[in-house]
């Protein structure tokens, strides 16, 4: 499906491009200066244009945060496509800290790891809290795991509590975000071919990154939803679901190759 030269040429590119930006990003995050924001704006664009990404955006992205971005997950390379488009942090779950190389380069990126057990959730909660109210942006996948691509998973309610805080009195502006990978050197990808950018299940991590940097020049739409607050809806439940359905209709019409009557914008 793909070619070998093609992920070998790119995969060195791509590390060759972290390990450089790799100690200026520590010595910022380290200091706590502002560029730690904006670097991995920076290192994301040229890594998914190393990776032959071509993101079409959709819809209008809120600029006035601080914002909790709400997305379906898809694969590990959701992280870059995003990353490059988002000044923002994710929130990941915990075990993620720990995978060598990636738990690394998330944490430089200041993401919150979170526990996913009832125990923890209120320890998670407040780290969230405490970075949306300090004027940051988070990026929260709540399915909780990655899918096939086909279809987004229901959306977990726990996380979303943190809609109910009120940053400067206003209430937390919360952006529905659909993430979807379309064509592949210019053909409609079907679902057949949508696992080969899925990352899901049991495929091993290295491989499966092998095998989409051999491919050929993907297009990835990415839809940003009007934005909503838990005013809107009342209880974390009623939100979790309005942000589950636009992001779901969002992807279906994007596998469908229905996204023409939106503002698009080529990256």
């Amino acid at each position: 499906m793909g070619s070998p030269l093609r992920a070998f040429v790119r995969i060195v590119a791509y590390f060759s491009v972290t390990f450089s930006l790799l100690p200026f990003q520590m010595f910022a995050v380290r200091f706590n200066y502002k560029c730690s924001v904006g670097l991995p704006l920076l290192y994301h664009r040229v890594c998914v244009r190393i990776l032959g990404f071509q993101i079409r955006t959709h819809g209008k992205r809120v600029t006035k945060g601080p914002v909790l971005f709400v997305c379906n997950h898809t694969s590990y390379t959701d992280i870059s496509i995003l990353g490059a488009m988002l000044p923002a942090s994710f929130v990941a779950k915990a075990e993620v800290a720990s995978w060598p190389f990636f738990g690394a380069l998330a944490r430089l990126q200041r993401t919150v790891f979170v526990d996913r057990r009832p125990a923890k959730a209120t320890v998670q909660r407040d780290e969230m809290v405490r970075r949306l109210e300090a004027g940051d942006n988070l990026i929260l996948f709540p399915e909780g795991t990655s899918s096939d691509g086909n279809a987004v998973l229901p959306f977990k309610s726990a996380l979303f509590s943190v809609a109910q805080i009120e940053p400067n009195g206003e209430p937390l502006m919360v952006q529905p975000v659909s993430i979807a990978y379309t064509r592949l050197d210019g053909m409609p990808v079907g679902r057949a071919l949508r696992p080969y950018f899925a990352w899901y299940g049991d495929m091993t991590l290295a491989r499966h990154f092998w095998e989409v940097a051999g491919l050929g020049r993907a297009t990835v739409d990415i839809v940003f939803h009007p934005a909503v607050t838990i005013r809107d809806y009342e209880t974390r439940k009623g939100l979790a679901e309005y942000c589950f359905q636009v992001v779901a209709d969002g992807v279906s019409v994007a596998n469908a190759g229905r996204l023409s009557r939106l503002q698009t914008m080529a990256v």
